[in-house]
């Protein structure tokens, strides 16, 4: 879809729906789709994770650490699609935006933390501080865009 289309796209939409300005990323499908229908790719992508988190813990062999590896990233995705979903929808200024942004960071440092001693795990030492050293490097990022950068510059 070209910019002009987009525009009149939005130019025709209903001035009396509330969450117009809160849904950036839904707007293309307005008209389409009720408000809070999941779009098909989601569904299948959450089959698709669902299916392979099925066979990781089948083929784990009932190691109890590879079974909670995968149930944690598996439910710590679940919580972070959520997440971001209820952000997205949020209205801008609202009381909820800041507690769902401490939510998707927190989040997401849970699942970089995890990876990374997986990964660090089975790397030799100097390549282990190197993969700690990024894993830090993107949970301060992360931080600083979240929470410092959006207050000089206004809300993500």
């Amino acid at each position: 879809m070209d910019d002009a289309q987009q525009a009149r796209q939005d130019a025709e939409a209903p001035a009396d729906d509330p969450g117009a300005a809160a849904e950036p990323l839904l707007a293309a499908g307005r008209g389409r789709r009720r408000r809070w229908s999941v779009p098909w790719l989601t569904v299948v992508g959450f089959a698709f994770l669902t299916f392979n988190s099925g066979m990781a813990i089948y083929r784990s062999g009932g190691e109890r650490w590879a079974v909670a590896f995968v149930a944690f990233s598996y439910l710590d995705l679940v919580l972070l699609f959520g997440c971001l979903r209820l952000y997205e929808t949020a209205e801008p200024g609202s009381a909820r935006r800041p507690r769902l942004k401490v939510a998707v960071w927190t989040l997401t440092t849970a699942l970089t933390v995890l990876f990374s001693a997986k990964v660090a795990a089975v790397m030799p030492a100097a390549v282990a501080v190197v993969v700690w050293v990024m894993a830090f490097a993107t949970i301060a990022g992360g931080f600083y865009a979240f929470f410092l950068y959006s207050d000089k510059h206004g809300d993500i």
